[in-house]
């Protein structure tokens, strides 16, 4: 084990648990773990936290949506995504949840200190606010109407909140990321940040809510919750034990974080709000923020609406987990989007690790097997070296220097792909050398020696350094091998594989896919999917049989909708005014999470006019609104505007 050369504390953003995350939410997890595992080899005293974010108006609706509590709602997610870190060997050292008892504690009491400090004020909000997003706009914010991150609805928002005076920061801010140039990573991400956010004006930031409950409470003012920023982003420090009077000693000890590994789409989040909220609180800022791209379906954005989704559990099951991994930290490029479709993951299991990596470990294998009775066997290697030799030495020893400057900055895909490179020039060394021409004769032994042992040495070499991104395949490399020098200070020098060593038996490391039979059977599976969709659709239950009177005493009218408006007391009800064509009527209706008041007006639909009153949250209905119930919502029936107000349905 090497020495330690210091701490190194990476953290991924904490995933939302709103849903079981599909392949492309798994990048991050498997790319910042692919990182960790390098710092490891390289003798760095790691720790590496991921987590869950838990809190907020959405999963509170998500959570009514499945007739369950907040806390069990969450509990499910967050088991799915835990049980993801763990199918894709990641090796992280803490997993937060944010409903976690000690991190309430440390988000109320860093709260607290922020409001006593004076950098936390109580004012009211006024303005535009994206759920899905869990964030607040203004109308010039806004593109075509809508949320500029997601592009989905707006609804306007008035109520009581806790600001934190985040503009008060700004200059502070500004001259951190100005001094410290790689803090924000890549380069273009931190333009992006400089100009189009931070230079322009920041803006004061909304920290608490009153219109949900599923949040953290504010201890001294029980009506608000925590709203996410400070919930969420604390938990890089909570997840250390940090607290505002005695921190513990892990947060003395890792913090501040070597950098923080988050998808470009919340880097706004990381590189303004969590370092304004740390100065503060008076802690240092991480040293470095490094913004990845997505992976796409194609080159679409994964979306379940789409019918487009991954799961990477689904993806072990047929490939296995390092091939996942590999195609993950190979296929995304350093600052542009990557893809992935069925296609192209068979295509590179099949070049890069059947053909490449597995054919290069396999012939060599069984040829030191076929003709030394698989011993390692080397000769004066001075004497029977050539400069084929030296070439293939010095790029196994070039491809360490290589892929630690490609590691210190973040590019795990080029990374990757100069250990290929080995195995590539391995294989081609195999080519110039021709081992089985050298077999033929007696004299060549010595030569033939040479060049296994050369071809051994550097699958150690390339055994060892994939060990962060595919650790799987790296144990199962070495156990042929039959070796245990799998250091990171072994790759100083080419020849740490002893003479003498009996080799096992080859095993292949990956079968070769047949990709026309997989992508059908993938396919048909799909196939499958969708039928036993369509078929549960299908087998509807209906209610008893009724007779024509039965029916006959339901009296169906036409209305016209001439007002509408939120039941003050519900989340979920409006209250419509209609034009009954028999002197008007009041209707409470349960269809608020499905349409805007503004939005119906005008609008003829269909009443059940004989319904017997009833008052549902203090308000009285005399009737009810005809829907139907669609796999994307409730969908009123609407009439058209020819027909007049008060005709019978029948």
């Amino acid at each position: 084990m090497s020495k330690s050369k210091g701490k190194y504390y990476i953290t991924t953003a904490i995933a939302y648990t709103s849903r079981k995350p599909h392949i492309g939410n798994s990048y991050e997890i498997v790319l910042t773990d692919a990182i960790a595992r390098y710092k490891r080899l390289q003798g760095y005293d790691v720790f590496m936290c991921t987590g869950t974010d838990e809190h907020g108006q959405k999963i509170e609706e998500y959570a009514e949506k499945s007739n369950v509590s907040p806390k069990e709602y969450v509990d499910k997610v967050a088991g799915e995504i835990k049980n993801i870190c763990d199918i894709l060997n990641t090796t992280y050292d803490h997993f937060i949840r944010t409903t976690d008892d000690y991190h309430e504690k440390a988000v109320q009491k860093i709260f607290k200190k922020l409001y006593e400090k004076g950098d936390i004020y109580k004012s009211e909000y006024e303005g535009l606010y994206c759920t899905p997003c869990e964030s607040f706009w203004t109308e010039t914010q806004l593109v075509d109407g809508k949320c500029p991150d997601c592009g989905r609805e707006v609804k306007k928002t008035k109520e009581e909140a806790y600001f934190f005076a985040m503009s008060k920061y700004q200059k502070q801010l500004e001259d951190y990321i100005e001094s410290n140039p790689d803090f924000i990573y890549p380069e273009s991400r931190k333009k992006e940040m400089l100009n189009n956010f931070i230079k322009p004006g920041i803006q004061d930031l909304c920290v608490s809510r009153t219109s949900f409950k599923w949040g953290i409470p504010v201890d001294f003012d029980d009506k608000h919750v925590i709203y996410v920023w400070i919930d969420a982003l604390s938990n890089y420090i909570t997840a250390l034990g940090y607290d505002t009077e005695n921190p513990s000693e892990k947060y003395k000890k890792y913090w501040p974080a070597n950098v923080h590994i988050i998808g470009k789409d919340i880097l706004r989040f990381h590189t303004i709000y969590w370092p304004c909220m740390l100065m503060a609180l008076g802690e240092p800022l991480p040293k470095q923020v490094f913004g990845h791209p997505w992976l796409l379906f194609g080159t679409d954005k994964m979306s379940k609406s789409r019918g487009n989704v991954i799961y990477a559990d689904d993806l072990v099951n047929l490939l296995g987990v390092d091939p996942v991994r590999y195609y993950l930290l190979s296929e995304m490029p350093y600052a542009q989007d990557g893809s992935i479709t069925y296609e192209t993951i068979i295509e590179r299991y099949n070049s890069d690790l059947a053909n490449t990596l597995g054919n290069l470990v396999k012939r060599t294998i069984d040829m030191t097997a076929k003709y030394f009775d698989s011993k390692v066997t080397l000769f004066d290697s001075e004497l029977n070296e050539e400069d084929i030799d030296k070439d293939l030495k010095e790029c196994a020893v070039n491809t360490v220097a290589k892929v630690d400057k490609l590691m210190d900055t973040f590019r795990v895909s080029d990374a990757l792909n100069e250990i290929l490179n080995l195995a590539r020039r391995s294989n081609k060394y195999i080519d110039e050398t021709s081992p089985w021409v050298l077999a033929k004769s007696e004299e060549n032994k010595p030569r033939l020696a040479t060049v296994l042992y050369n071809l051994l040495e550097s699958i150690r070499y390339i055994a060892v350094l994939i060990q962060p991104f595919m650790p799987d395949t790296s144990k199962a490399i070495l156990n042929q091998l039959n070796t245990s020098v799998s250091d990171y200070e072994s790759l100083e020098t080419f020849g740490g594989l002893k003479a003498g060593t009996i080799l096992n038996k080859s095993v292949a490391l990956f079968q070769r896919i047949d990709a026309e039979k997989m992508l059908a059977e993938i396919e048909a599976k799909a196939d499958e999917t969708v039928e036993k969709n369509q078929e549960s659709k299908e087998k509807i239950e209906l209610n008893p049989e009724i007779a024509i009177d039965d029916f006959m005493k339901v009296e169906l009218r036409v209305a016209k909708i001439i007002s509408c408006e939120k039941v003050k007391k519900s989340k979920k009800l409006l209250c419509l005014q209609l034009d009954d064509g028999m002197g008007g009527r009041q209707v409470v209706s349960g269809i608020a999470e499905y349409y805007k008041p503004e939005d119906l007006i005008g609008k003829k639909v269909q009443i059940v006019a004989n319904l017997k009153p009833v008052k549902l949250c203090g308000v009285e209905s005399n009737g009810m609104i005809c829907a139907c119930d669609t796999p994307e919502g409730v969908k009123v029936i609407f009439i058209d505007d020819d027909v007049p107000a008060g005709s019978k349905i029948r």
